[in-house]
């Protein structure tokens, strides 16, 4: 539909009248809703031709004929009408936002639902999977029947008027304003606006050359078909556009000439351009008031001019119009106000402004579409469709007639639930030894046969034994669909196991931001023993440990406090994006005491699900609280890494570890020969123990949770022990009291069997009960209005020291108290309470040493048979964290299941459903302890690290020198270039499977590790000459080298036989460590991949990387060895790959991308983009061959021996 300039403003109030053209002897009350304004400013010719047209009778063959008229809405015009491009159906759109589809040549009614509330529609599209409905300022998608796919809503003050599909996931909308908005249907947002020189584009069509806009000033602009920007323009019409049409090489236009002070009148010369010459050809004239007009190309190229008050013609658009051609739709006596053509030429369709739609066809059996897929019907009523029975035939089955169901009982087909629950046979798991001895070759295992079961035979079991948490409680069957497995409708979304799915961009297309709208990093659970994702959050959670960590440095090669600061660097730096731990954890795997522990998972334990992850995270608990101790307590000479300054955390005796969790016991060993054991020592956490249970009562008692903390700190227990006295084992009392209280107070639930489980279930319902009877003898209080968006704080109700913000409800699964109440008394040793929340200590309390103590971290492990488990962890995050990564301050508790982090109330934190969910670790924190500890972070890592070093390898020459390490006066400043590039090995092939259709999913990604780094000199007189070449000892297996993509062989990475570089990868991170904090940009080729499998997070102002250099959008990547033939006339990677070569490259073609850019302008640039791809094509992006010598001798750089 048309806007047009110099029109009444009255036009406005009723948009489908923008075409105009109304004859003056109509009388404007054949439709109360018509606007007596639309009659003003528009004039046409009086002396127009009547041609009386006869009403059709019958269909010919080949004209045009009425086959059928449907009132849709009586009195509302028709602002819109469409044929299915995919179904036999006919869609209109009316003025009060209205829509309806009829099928068929018969237009029996098919679906009717209102697409927008108050604006008409004003643009129908159809689509393989919905419609489009177009109205002033909103695009709404329904399915066929109704249903909504999406609505969205254009910007303040726009006014659309058209649209257009410019593939299956993007469309053009236009309108009145001075823009063109692109949209991605996928994801429904707008990708890109194109602004326009001559604003309101009311009709956009599209031709396998161009885009057409035509303007409400009566012009029509061709624009390029990737850019959108304009190629050429028409001037058509001094007054307005109407309609136009494009059909090979043929733009026929109609519209209105500017008549002076009498505004508009509707011009009866069709302009016709040439769109291969670019100019207009001999001007159409016709017999009818031209408001709409289409290409109709049968045999020939037919045009088809509609009139509003009906008339209709047909002519060439180089001929002669003949009035012969001339038919009439019978509106009585109404104006038309949509028109529309069917894909298949054979149905024309009119919508009229009393509400009638009109059909007319050229054939008696009318189809829409060349090929229209099946619509789906409503299925007719059965009732009217049973046969006719006899009652005189004797051996008529009583089954036959329909009995209503009147009673209440159950029929007896109705089976009970407990008899029709899926009960599959499960597939047995593979045998370990299988998995431990398996080679993997692509896709598919290979394994020798361990001969431990019969051949092709596999042992029925009537009933598979599950796993030991399955026996906690019979879940009951799901009310969603008796198809549901058990287990799987209890538990949340959310604390499901999340799982990346990969595609072949690998992660590029994977929404992360689906999973987490805050700030904070989550962590990518794709890595072997990836478990304690979930800890290592917690860790960095706890301020003084982050600081701790990021302030040490050793010298060690494999530090876990080292790599701890690193991860959590990574952490401080992301915005929202996952990180991985893969550093830490390939650190975690060579500590011996983990493997002792038995906390390095086999991947076949990952898998199948068989690691008991509730215990096992809370050794490893144990594990890293230790470890962490022991590893920033001890002084090697200097603190700092290879002499850098010493750090303020690291230099005292004391670790901070040690001093936030540490608890000085004493342990007392009581004899029964009277002989008492005195011996004091440091822990760093306790596990609860629960009361033993008479075999005899099945009832368990009511116990409060601080009592049972009490009892478990303070352990009493008889055990057998060497007492020297007797010279003998004997049975001794064992007694723990402690001196002092920690900072942290870290607790492992030990909850690991259905026993504590049971415990705790039970403990949680007495604690619900008593709110629940406590709610009903107190009237609740109102409650107070949210304070923030995350915060969720209300009216406080305490239950029994247990506080929470809402009804007793939120009592359920509850047990642990948010705030506890601890001291040490002279007299009565230690007393541990619940506190309410809003209670304070007394200042008898405070004189008595007493500390409150705030929950602030609990770790589940969630029990889901069909995956196996995973683990999750609370934590409420403080201020300081809030204020570095929202820029709000303020206290939130949030769920962290590995890269899912998700904002929740504070007495979820506290809920413990065992028959799912199950407590592993707690962690209470002292109110106000951080003002003990020292926060400020300084850097320890310094220029030192870019000094010579020796290399590990034992054969290693100077003459083999591929590199010169960087003078002191040479340290690279912030905004400096460097070269970079990375080779890697494979460590564990990629798992995927085969889906039915062919296509490969990949279920498990490869795991790399980088095995070497080159950095070159990107400015000064030793521009190209790399300063880092370092090769990366591993000590782990490495399955594929990739010598034909990395250049690395066997051997080159082990330091007896090695003639290369070889170093750390710890020392070579610290290098680009260096590099990244100095603010140096690196210059590579797909360096993204580079930095995540070197486990860096660099700020992306600081990386330049030629692959989006070189890059089109919607375009494929193109390699470097490409880019470097294209435009250095270099032939690189014609063997093997080379890293310093190619760091080389990547700077040459920076510099040629800076050339290119400044000396021609982006327009200069993108037409040379243009011609890359060009070629590319023609070559099928394969480097032609060619002498090496030339490609090698163009080259720019000098030879390292050379300087």
């Amino acid at each position: 539909m048309m806007n047009f300039e110099g029109l009444d403003p009255g036009l406005g109030e009723y948009t489908p009248g923008l075409h105009g053209g109304l004859e003056p002897g109509l009388d404007s009350s054949m439709d109360p809703r018509l606007d007596p304004a639309l009659l003003q400013g528009v004039e046409l010719d009086p002396d127009a031709l009547a041609v009386p047209v006869s009403e059709s009778m019958h269909i010919v063959e080949g004209m045009y004929s009425e086959l059928h008229s449907v009132a849709a809405e009586v009195g509302v015009p028709v602002t819109a009408t469409h044929f299915d491009l995919q179904e036999e159906l006919l869609w209109m759109g009316n003025h009060r936002g209205h829509a309806s589809s009829f099928f068929g040549p018969t237009m029996g009614r098919y679906s009717s639902f209102q697409g927008h509330m108050t604006d008409d529609i004003r643009h129908i599209q159809s689509m393989d999977t919905g419609v489009l409905f177009l109205t002033k300022n909103n695009l709404k998608c329904l399915t066929r029947g109704g249903l909504i796919m999406f609505d969205y809503t254009t910007e303040e003050g726009a006014d659309m008027h058209s649209l257009i599909l410019t593939d299956n996931n993007t469309l053009l909308m236009g309108g009145l304003q001075n823009y063109v908005a692109e949209l991605d249907l996928t994801t429904v947002q707008e990708t890109q606006k194109f602004s326009l020189e001559v604003p309101g584009v009311a009709i956009m069509r599209q031709s396998n050359r161009f885009f057409f806009c035509g303007h409400t000033s009566g012009k029509m602009s061709l624009r390029d078909l990737r850019t959108f920007k304009m190629e050429h323009e028409f001037d058509a019409f001094s007054g307005s556009l109407s309609d136009f049409d494009v059909h090979g090489n043929l733009l026929a236009a109609c519209g209105f000439s500017s008549r002076g002070l009498n505004g508009l009148s509707c011009d009866r010369f069709l302009m016709v351009y040439d769109l291969r010459m670019m100019r207009a050809i001999t001007p159409l004239q016709v017999h009818v008031d031209p408001l709409f007009l289409r290409f109709i190309p049968t045999y020939t190229s037919r045009l088809a001019i509609i009139s509003q008050t009906g008339q209709c013609q047909f002519c060439e658009p180089t001929g002669l119009a003949n009035l012969a051609d001339i038919f009439h739709v019978n509106t009585v006596g109404q104006l038309l106000m949509s028109f529309d053509v069917s894909s298949s030429k054979q149905a024309l369709s009119f919508g009229d402004s009393g509400g009638c739609v009109h059909l007319w066809s050229s054939a008696p059996e009318v189809s829409f579409n060349s090929y229209s897929r099946e619509t789906e019907l409503a299925l007719p009523c059965l009732v009217d469709s049973l046969p006719q029975l006899d009652w005189n035939h004797e051996l008529m089955p009583l089954s036959l007639l329909p009995m209503p169901l009147t009673s209440t009982e159950p029929l007896l087909s109705d089976w009970p639930t407990s008899l029709i629950v899926p009960s599959p046979r499960r597939a047995p798991p593979v045998d370990p030894e299988i998995l431990r001895t398996m080679k993997t070759v692509g896709f598919i295992g290979y394994a020798p046969n361990p001969r431990t079961r019969p051949r092709n035979q596999v042992p029925y079991k009537i009933k598979d034994t599950e796993l030991e948490y399955d026996s906690y409680n019979q879940v009951p069957e799901s009310p969603i669909g008796r198809d549901e497995e058990p287990h799987l409708y209890m538990i949340p979304k959310k604390y499901r196991k999340v799982t990346i799915k990969y595609s072949k961009l690998g992660l590029e297309d994977f929404d992360f931001k689906h999973y987490n709208r805050t700030l904070f990093a989550g962590l990518e659970p794709h890595i072997p023993n990836a478990y304690c994702n979930c800890m290592i959050q917690v860790l960095y959670f706890l301020e003084p440990v982050r600081c701790l960590v990021q302030n040490h440095l050793c010298q060690k090669e494999f530090c876990l406090a080292c790599e701890l600061g690193f991860l959590f660097h990574m952490l401080d730096l992301s915005r929202g994006d996952p990180c991985q731990a893969s550093n830490f954890l390939r650190a975690f795997r060579t500590i011996p005491e983990a493997s002792a522990l038995g906390l390095i998972l086999a991947d076949s334990d990952e898998q199948t699900g068989k690691a008991r992850l509730g215990r096992l995270i809370q050794s490893w608990n144990r594990f890293i609280l230790a470890q962490l101790h022991q590893e920033t307590l001890e002084q090697e000479g200097p603190q700092a890494y290879r002499g850098a300054s010493s750090s303020t955390l690291g230099s005292s005796g004391e670790s901070v570890i040690g001093r936030l969790f540490g608890c000085e016991v004493e342990n007392s060993s009581l004899c029964r020969c009277g002989k008492e054991t005195v011996r004091t020592s440091l822990t760093l956490l306790f596990t609860m123990h629960y009361p033993e249970q008479s075999s005899l009562d099945k009832t368990i008692e009511e116990y409060d949770f601080a009592e049972i903390l009490k009892k478990s700190i303070c352990l009493e227990q008889s055990t057998q022990a060497w007492c020297e006295n007797c010279e003998k084992y004997q049975p001794t009392v064992q007694t723990r009291n402690i001196r002092c209280l920690p900072d942290v107070l870290v607790i492992n639930c030990e909850v690991n069997s259905a026993k504590e489980a049971e415990f705790w279930k039970a403990q949680t319902e007495y604690a619900y009960n008593k709110a629940l009877k406590k709610e009903a003898a107190e009237p609740p209080k109102p409650k107070e209005p949210l304070p923030t968006e995350w915060c969720l704080e209300e009216e406080l109700c305490s239950v029994e020291g247990l506080t929470f913000d809402t009804q007793a409800e939120d009592m359920k699964h509850v047990w642990i108290p948010l705030s506890l109440k601890m001291c040490i008394s002279k007299t009565q040793g230690l007393e541990v309470s619940s506190l309410s929340e809003g209670e304070e200590l007394t200042e008898s309390e405070e004189a008595e040493g007493a500390s409150v103590y705030d929950l602030v971290v609990t770790v589940s492990h969630i029990q889901d048979a069909r995956t196996g488990g995973n683990l999750v962890a609370h934590i409420k995050v403080g201020e300081t964290y809030h204020q570095r990564k929202e820029g709000v301050t303020h206290q939130q508790w949030y769920l962290f299941n590995d890269f899912l982090i998700e904002p929740i109330d504070k007495a979820e934190s506290a809920q413990f459903d065992v028959n799912w969910k199950l407590p592993a670790v707690l962690y209470y924190v002292k109110r106000n302890y951080h003002p003990k500890y020292d926060l400020r972070i300084k850097n320890p890592i310094d220029a030192s690290v870019l000094l010579t070093e020796a290399s590990l390898a034992r054969k290693q020459r100077k003459s083999h020198a591929t590199f010169i390490p960087l003078m002191v006066s040479e340290m690279p400043q912030a905004a400096d270039l460097v070269g970079l590039d990375a080779e890697f090995v494979t460590l564990n092939q990629e798992e995927a499977e085969l889906r039915s259709d062919g296509t490969k999913s990949t279920i498990k990604p490869s795991q790399m590790s980088v095995a070497r780094i080159t950095c070159v000199r990107g400015q000064g007189p030793n521009e190209g000459v790399p300063f880092i070449d370092d090769y990366i000892s591993t000590q782990e297996q490495v399955v594929d080298y990739l010598t034909q993509y990395s250049g690395i062989k066997p051997g080159d990475l082990d330091a007896k036989i090695s003639s290369k570089h070889l170093t750390t990868l710890k020392s070579t991170y610290l290098k680009l460590r260096f590099l990244i904090d100095t603010g140096v940009r690196f210059v590579g080729h797909g360096l993204q991949k580079d930095f995540r499998v070197i486990n860096l997070m660099v700020p992306k102002e600081q990386v330049i990387d030629t692959v989006y250099l070189f890059h089109m959008p919607r375009k494929r990547m193109i390699s470097l060895r490409f880019l470097a033939w294209y435009f250095l006339d270099l032939n690189i990677q014609s063997e093997t790959h080379d890293s310093i070569e190619d760091a080389r490259t990547a700077l040459q073609l920076y510099r040629k991308y800076l050339e290119l850019s400044h000396n021609g302008g982006q327009e200069e640039f993108r037409k040379v983009l243009k011609a890359l791809y060009e070629k590319g094509r023609k070559l099928d992006w394969k480097v032609p061959d060619i002498d090496s010598a030339d490609g090698q001798g163009t080259a720019v750089f000098p030879s390292v021996m050379g300087l």
